[in-house]
């Protein structure tokens, strides 16, 4: 009897203990897990991503360093209908300008027909249907013009970041994210590689060509927007340094139409319409 108990003992024991054993390697596992997930993580690859930067300083470069500049670009955006659905519009631009200081833009629809010139000295837009020409000074280069018409009169053209001097050095304090995706053989006819990148809280998908470095097509999405309206851009026809005669930059129009005055179309209360009142001294 006393032998027989000290097998079961033994066995009792020796059961104990490849239980212990189990547990132990159980409770090992999360810690790999945890290990594994650290090493991952400290091995992420970096939020701007090098190619993706080399390709946008590159097109950037491009663009810079033509004198003149010619493109037709399509722009596609989403709106959100009374339903919530979003509906798509869409804008055909036909662009010219000649650095540093003559741009030409000819919206010719969908929507109202209109014509921006710049000449250097002064800006002029025109309504063809109304036959209505607004007249204003202007500063004396393109960025400095865009800068003023968008917080004079609200005006904004999608490829605004296209005609600036330097295009990169205009994106690159709100540059947070920047990666490449990989190459494309649909978009623009050509061989693109594709960037994505976040600037100044917006999402940008990117269609670059890979032998011109000119854009096709560009894809956005404002990351506050709670709606995630989409906007796209698709941009063919180029021509740099093709040679623009100052004439191209001017409309005969600006002899005949009827003047009116630029205004913003939504504009701000002046400081006297919101200051508050000072308070007056008791007698």
């Amino acid at each position: 009897m006393t032998a027989s108990r000290n097998v079961v003992r033994l066995i009792t024991v020796l059961l104990f203990a490849l239980a212990m054993i189990a547990s132990a390697q159980t409770k090992s596992q999360p810690k790999k897990a945890a290990s594994k997930k650290s090493a991952a993580t400290e091995q992420s690859p970096p939020a701007l991503e090098l190619k993706a930067i080399e390709i946008l300083k590159a097109t950037s470069a491009k663009l810079a360093a033509a004198k003149t500049v010619s493109f037709n670009a399509v722009e596609l955006f989403e709106s959100a209908s009374r339903q919530t659905h979003p509906l798509a519009y869409t804008t055909k631009y036909e662009v010219k300008m000649s650095r540093p200081n003559k741009l030409r833009v000819i919206n010719a629809g969908d929507g109202p027909a209109s014509e921006f010139y710049y000449d250097g000295k002064t800006i002029m837009a025109y309504a063809p249907a109304e036959d209505l020409l607004a007249v204003a000074d202007a500063p004396p280069t393109i960025d400095a013009t865009l800068e003023a018409v968008y917080h004079d009169i609200g005006t904004y053209f999608p490829f605004t970041d296209l005609l600036v001097s330097d295009p990169y050095k205009d994106m690159q304090p709100g540059l947070e994210l920047a990666y490449y995706i990989g190459q494309s053989q649909v978009v623009g006819g050509t061989t693109t590689d594709i960037v994505a990148y976040v600037d100044g809280g917006v999402f940008i998908q990117a269609w670059i060509g890979a032998e011109d470095k000119l854009p096709r097509m560009v894809r956005a999405v404002y990351l506050d927007d709670p709606l995630q309206l989409r906007h796209e851009l698709q941009i063919s026809d180029w021509q740099l340094d093709s040679g623009l005669s100052d004439d191209t930059f001017a409309t005969a129009k600006s002899a005949t139409a009827k003047r009116i005055k630029f205004e913003h179309p939504h504009p701000q209360p002046p400081p006297s319409a919101t200051a508050k009142p000072k308070p007056t001294k008791a007698n």
